[in-house]
């Protein structure tokens, strides 16, 4: 079995977590599928065999692909920056200045103005409204197009649909001469929505952040000693447990592992969130993250990254945030 994680960064909703993961699971080499809205990755589990047929893992990314959801392999530094967010802001505030001045020219339509002046206040509120929608409302039309276009529908559907309904039938009334126009609806409606969906995003991006904190802390690689003594730096997904690591000062320990040479003290603090550095020796059991202060240490490593401190701190965050159960097991640490 091997573990695949990929970034989807269109999923937005139930829905879209429902197609990803019916997409993977009609695969047979698939074993799992689970979608992490906050972090919009979906962690699949697959046969590398089926059938004495080696599988393609660019199958997986094509399955997610075909379903109208752009996809590539995940890294976290890709939180770094939240773009989306300043787009959600900008339009929030241009959905809120706009549904704030056709308010104003309705309440005087209300206030019983006459025809000639309600047509020209509902005009200019269909001037109003209709660069507001293209420019605010592209959130749920760029999201609900592409659901249609591959044959199938979002929340962002009915939402887009109401929208334009609404806008088009003030529009109608407008043309018309009618007494009664609904852009000040139209456009708070989106206004609101906007709201929400920006909220919705800055708490997912609070969780994201606490979970790529928690990333940076885990090292990116440590130096392997052979058999012969030689060194060579290596990345830590590719650390196999029974192998001997050295861990020079300044350094966090990659994963699980036990002291076979050296003394020094490690800050544990990410452990157990004491500030008092702890003295190890040979025969110690180590964690994952935490930090070597004073010596370099020569470990034999217990388990591999995937099963290491963090490894398990960061799954149980995203098990918590996605509401679904996970189970926490263990390595042998010593």
């Amino acid at each position: 079995m091997r573990q695949t994680d990929l970034s989807v960064p269109g999923v937005h909703c139930g829905a879209c977590i429902t197609t990803i993961e019916t997409a993977l699971r009609e695969k047979s080499e698939v074993e799992r599928a689970r979608v992490n809205l906050s972090t919009r990755r979906v962690s699949i589990v697959w046969k590398e065999e089926v059938a004495g047929k080696r599988s393609d893992p660019g199958e997986l990314v094509r399955a997610i692909s075909e379903r109208g959801y752009e996809t590539h392999i995940f890294t976290p530094g890709e939180w770094e920056g939240d773009a989306v967010l300043k787009q959600l802001i900008r339009a929030v505030a241009v959905s809120g200045f706009a549904a704030a001045n056709i308010m104003l020219l309705s309440v005087s339509v209300w206030s019983g103005a006459d025809a000639a002046t309600r047509d020209l206040f509902h005009w200019v509120s269909a001037m109003i409204a209709g660069p507001t929608l293209i420019y605010a409302g592209r959130f749920f039309y760029q999201s609900a197009w592409n659901a249609l276009r591959h044959g199938r529908t979002n929340m962002d559907v009915p939402i887009a649909l109401a929208v334009t309904l609404s806008c088009a039938m003030s529009l109608y009334e407008t043309i018309g001469h009618g007494e009664h126009a609904w852009f000040d609806a139209t456009v708070t409606l989106l206004f609101f929505l906007l709201i929400g969906r920006t909220l919705d995003h800055m708490m997912r991006g609070r969780a994201r952040s606490a979970i790529s904190g928690l990333a940076r802390l885990s090292p990116r690689g440590a130096t392997v000693l052979h058999a012969d003594g030689s060194p060579e730096y290596r990345a830590v997904g590719e650390i196999e447990p029974g192998e001997r690591l050295m861990i020079a000062a300044g350094e966090r320990i990659p994963v699980y592992g036990c002291v076979v040479s050296g003394t020094s003290d490690l800050d544990r603090s990410v452990v157990n969130g004491e500030s008092e550095p702890i003295s190890v020796s040979s025969g110690d059991a180590v964690e994952t993250g935490t930090l070597n202060l004073s010596g370099p240490l020569v470990l034999r490593a217990t388990a591999d990254a995937r099963n290491s401190f963090l490894a398990e701190i960061m799954g149980l965050m995203e098990a918590a945030e996605g509401g679904w159960a996970l189970s926490w097991c263990h390595p042998p640490r010593g």
